[in-house]
């Protein structure tokens, strides 16, 4: 199973387990209104017993290596979940994807959670490519990739369909050469 990735003081990345869907149910739930706005999935999970299963779908993708998902815990307090959405290992590359409880924002924390994601898929995954998607109008998910130095690939139109509308993805790639040249 993936490691737990260590992003600064007072914040770590672990893999989920069975025993964090009451928390992850609970975050949520309530952050259920803002997540609906960006992300496809929120009125799925209406459970906890719907938290369960995605977290053992996660843990399947992990034992697969197509997936690495992690609880974002700030002070012992699960605050958002960021990881690998999909890994291709024969290519050597992936995509991160994440979210945020609203009372976690502004504090830098997964700009912090990317970051480690980061030295973990170059360093420990030998990725070569790392990909992140984010709505266009989504600016503060686009402000991550931004920060981090991935340069802006193009867009994707129609991209995702999220409740009544579709919304187009910016697409963001970082490559290890780039990221390591980034750490000098």
């Amino acid at each position: 199973m993936a490691p737990v990735l260590k992003a600064g003081r007072g914040l770590e990345l672990r893999p989920l387990n069975l025993r964090d869907a009451k928390a992850l149910f609970a975050l949520i739930e309530t952050n259920r209104d803002r997540l609906r706005l960006w992300l496809p999935w929120p009125d799925a999970n209406r459970s906890v017993l719907d938290s369960r299963a995605y977290v053992l779908r996660v843990r399947a993708q992990a034992r697969l290596g197509v997936a690495r998902s992690f609880g974002l815990w700030s002070a012992d307090r699960l605050v958002g979940v960021a990881g690998f959405v999909w890994i291709d290992p024969v290519n050597r590359s992936a995509a991160i994807g994440y979210w945020l409880a609203r009372e976690a924002e502004g504090q830098g924390l997964m700009t912090r959670a990317v970051t480690a994601l980061l030295r973990h898929g170059f360093r420990d995954l030998k990725l070569n490519r790392i990909e992140i998607r984010a709505g266009i109008r989504n600016r503060r998910s686009r402000a991550i990739p931004e920060r981090l130095g991935f340069r802006r690939e193009g867009t994707l139109r129609q991209a995702e369909r999220l409740a009544e509308r579709t919304v187009d993805h910016a697409v963001y790639g970082l490559l290890a050469d780039e990221w390591r040249a980034s750490k000098r």
